[in-house]
Order: C-alpha cells, then structure tokens, then sequence
C-alpha cells in the first residue's frame, strides 16, 4: 500500500507513538508485507527468527520491537507491538467507510455494464466495459475489474485476509487495506470469495475462468488463461503462474508457487512449489504418474505377500 504522499520517518513515528533510528526526515512511502515490500516501504516484524530477513529485506523502515543495530540506508521504527502499530498504520491510511447506498457515488462502472438487483458496489470501486454482475454480488471498497467481467451471484470479493495474531485474551486479526484486482475477460462463478489483500492486491488475470465456490486468499496473485474448478481453496500470498489447471476440491498452501502449465488433480492437498508443466495428484499432491505407480504396487501387495508366505 502506498501513502497518498510521502511522509518522514518522525511523522509516521508520531502517529505509531514509538521510538525510531534513523533520520528524522528519513523518507516513508507506503508499507506492505514482506514477499512484497519495495525500497521506501515498512514492514513489521515480532519474532526474532525473523529479524534478519525483515532488516535484509527490499524494506527500507523496518518497525520492530527491539532495538537492534540499524542497517545502512535504512531506518528503524521500534515498538513493544509492531503488529498492533501496523494496525494502527492501516486504520489511518485506509479507514473503513461506512456506506449508506446499494452503490457508492464516486464508483466507476463502464459503458455496457449490468449490475443486476440487490448487488453492493463499494467506494473507490472501478468497474470497466461490457461486465455482467448478477445479484446479490458484493464488491467491497477500491476493487478494481476489468473489462468483459462475469460475475456470478453471491460472490463476494475483498473480504478480510484470514490472518491473525494469537494473544491471551484471543486471536487479533491483521487488518487488510489491500484491493482485489480482475483482468480483463475472467469469469467468476456463483458464490466464490476472493478476499483482499493485506497491503497489496489479490490479482485474477485476464482470460481466467473460475468454477462456483471457490476462495481465493489474500495477496494471492492467479495468472492468465487459468482454469479453477469448484471447491478449490487457494491461501494467501500464492503465485499461479499462467496456464494452470486447477480441478476441484484442491487445497493450496500459503505462499507457494503453481509454476506454469501445472496441472492439479481433483482433492489434492499441494504444499509445495511445483515443476513448470507437470501433473500433480494426491494429498499431499507428487507427481500424478508417481502417484499413480505407487497405486499400482500398492495393489500387488497381497499377491507378493502370498507368494513370500508360501516360499
């Protein structure tokens, strides 16, 4: 997430009450999570097994809640809670808004765009040319859709990302002030959820067809022409590179990559980076024809067993 302007190292200090190393008039411009920071950028770290790689990181300003030695070029902001104060950094930039109309005044929709009875269309929202939105869709603040975009009923895009911190008195959740961003000629099936993204986009690209009830998390980024049927769960921060089939009831883990021209087979459960244009199957997922030779020894285990008991 970008700040509408630039700010200084002491300003943002100011509204996070807490401590920092560098220059005071060190330059701030945005703040993001870490697969996804840029030069100029903060990011919060809470856990030293993690220091390294925040203070290593594209980052710039790093707020962290202990005072250790600042790298050069970079700047510290030090808190007892930098995931509180991060919280704190979004409710500033990206408050929540109430809205008080089926569909907000300053949304954008194209010419030829049908939005169809009992949808919510939220602030900021862009919606391009020759799009078919169907009832009962909710498309919450600052989405962004491209042109020649089906969505089909009671799909909801920009909820919340499922990210929470575990506390004594309960789990807190990171608040999201992210987009969800559709390319150009996606499809979207009825009742699928595409949530937001925590700073950044969660993106679909373009010529991408999604099936009925599917969750896409946040920051999740789906490449072009890809395919992903029904009940498929996709967590947050992962990269489906272009081409991927994806059939149903897969399960994908959080911040792995689906290489190009992957294909999934139906309820595998993948939790690993795969090989650009293979076939993956089984949970959790190998390749198909791997799994499928296993199958076929699995199977000759009674007979070779019979043969050893009658040696």
């Amino acid at each position: 997430m970008k700040f509408p302007k630039p700010y200084t190292l002491k300003q943002i200090a100011t509204l996070i009450d807490c401590n920092f190393k560098g220059s005071e008039d060190f330059e701030v411009l945005g703040m993001n999570e870490i697969h996804v920071v840029e030069p100029g950028d903060i990011v919060f770290v809470d856990h030293p097994k993690y220091y390294d790689k925040a203070l290593d990181s594209k980052a710039t300003i790093v707020l962290i809640n202990k005072d250790v030695a600042c790298p050069d070029g970079k700047a510290l902001l030090i808190s007892d809670d930098p995931f509180r104060d991060f919280n704190k950094l979004t409710d500033h930039f990206k408050p929540f808004k109430l809205a008080n109309v089926a569909v907000a005044t300053d949304a954008v929709i194209g010419e030829g765009t049908i939005i169809q009875p009992n949808c919510f269309i939220g602030n900021h929202v862009t919606i391009g040319s020759n799009c078919v939105i169907h009832s009962n869709v909710s498309i919450y603040d600052d989405a962004v859709i491209g042109d020649n975009v089906t969505i089909h009923a009671g799909t909801v895009l920009g909820a919340n990302a499922f990210y929470y911190k575990n506390r004594p008195e309960g789990y807190d959740q990171l608040k999201s002030g992210g987009r969800v961003v559709i390319k150009d000629n996606v499809d979207i099936g009825a009742l699928c959820t595409i949530d937001k993204g925590v700073t950044g986009d969660t993106t679909i690209g373009e010529g991408s067809k999604l099936d009925n009830q599917i969750q896409i998390g946040h920051d999740t980024v789906i490449g072009k022409k890809c395919l992903i049927a029904s009940q498929t769960g996709i967590a947050g921060c992962v990269v489906v590179e272009d081409n991927v089939t994806i059939w149903g009831q897969v399960g994908v883990k959080s911040g792995i990559t689906i290489t190009k021209g992957t294909v999934l087979y139906a309820q595998s459960g993948l939790g690993h980076t795969t090989e650009e244009g293979k076939t993956y199957f089984g949970s959790p997922a190998i390749e198909a024809r791997a799994f499928f030779k296993e199958r076929a020894y699995i199977k000759k285990l009674p007979e070779i067993l019979k043969k050893l008991k009658d040696l």
